[in-house]
C-alpha cells in the first residue's frame, strides 16, 4: 500500500517562502507522476503543480507560475514543493498526490493522497 506524508508546513507571512516535502513509501517512487493541490476553506480542491516521473516535465496553475517550484528526489523517494512570494491566498491544505497513468492536473489522475498540511500565510 503506498503511503504519502506531507510535511514542512505552518505558518509564514506573506512575501515569504516555505518547502513542503512529501516522502513516499510502499511503492516504486519513480513509477508515480506526482502533483501538489490545495484547498481552502470553503473551496474546492485545486491542482497547483504536477512533475513527470523523471522530473523532466512539470506543470503548474496560473496563479503560482514563477513563484513555486516542484521538484523530486526519486532516490529519497521524496517530492518538494519550494514556494516563494508566498500569498495570503496561498493559506489552504496542501495535499500531495501520485499517479500511475499520466500526470496532469486532474484529480482524477492521482490513485494516491497524503493526509495534507496546512499552509498559512499571513498578511
Amino acid at each position: 500500500q503506498v503511503q504519502l506524508v506531507e510535511s514542512g508546513g505552518g505558518l509564514v507571512q506573506a512575501g515569504g517562502s516555505q518547502r513542503l516535502s512529501c516522502a513516499a513509501s510502499g511503492g516504486t517512487f519513480s513509477s508515480f507522476a506526482m502533483g501538489w493541490f490545495r484547498q481552502a476553506p470553503g473551496k474546492e480542491r485545486e491542482f497547483v503543480a504536477a512533475i513527470s516521473w523523471s522530473g523532466g516535465s512539470t506543470y503548474y496553475t496560473d496563479s503560482v507560475k514563477g513563484r513555486f517550484t516542484i521538484s523530486r528526489d526519486n532516490a529519497k523517494n521524496t517530492m518538494y514543493l519550494q514556494m516563494n512570494s508566498l500569498k495570503p491566498e496561498d493559506t489552504a491544505v496542501y495535499y500531495c498526490a501520485a499517479g500511475v497513468v499520466a500526470v496532469g492536473r486532474g484529480s482524477d489522475l492521482y490513485d494516491y493522497w497524503g493526509q495534507g498540511t496546512q499552509v498559512t500565510v499571513s498578511s
